[in-house]
């Protein structure tokens, strides 16, 4: 029996990038993905730089 489809958002497959964390001397972790020219974000927790991380790699692939 064939079920009818529902129409939604167009679904975007998932990519992964390696994200290179590392922390300044004032104590903020830096986010840098070197695959994305220009791809980086800094934040006071680890929480709030992925989070971060996530965002700014979404605005540098333009979704």
């Amino acid at each position: 029996m064939l079920e009818s489809l529902q129409e939604g958002p167009p679904v975007k497959p998932k990519r992964k990038f390696t994200v290179l964390i590392e922390q300044d001397e004032a104590g903020y972790y830096v986010a840098t993905v070197r695959s994305l020219r220009g791809c980086h974000t800094q934040a006071r927790t680890l929480d709030t730089l992925m989070k971060r991380a996530r965002e700014v790699i979404a605005l540098c692939l333009g979704n």
